[in-house]
């Protein structure tokens, strides 16, 4: 059980740690402090463990990694069109 709860929590911080990058990126409107290296290594790596949880059938892994790379596609999206200088449209 206390496995379960240890996997579970580090799951949780691993595919919601990128989303106050995200969040900041958005609400600033700036990547000065943002590098893309760093997104397309943890996309890299997220995409190779849900590779191997494929390879393990194991569900746990492949669901974790695919959400983190779900947001970390995101973070890498935003990275480039504000770092291209494009303008985002305020909702």
């Amino acid at each position: 059980m206390w496995w379960t709860i240890l996997g579970i929590a580090a799951a949780s911080l691993t595919m919601f740690g990128f989303v106050p990058q995200i969040i900041k990126m958005w609400t600033t409107h700036s990547v000065k402090d943002v590098s893309g290296l760093t997104l397309i290594q943890f996309s890299a790596g997220a995409t190779l463990w849900m590779l191997y949880g494929i390879h393990l059938q194991d569900f746990i892994v492949i669901g974790a990694n695919a959400i983190s790379l779900a947001t970390l596609l995101i973070a890498l999206g935003l990275y480039r069109k504000l770092n291209q200088g494009i303008q985002l449209k305020r909702v």
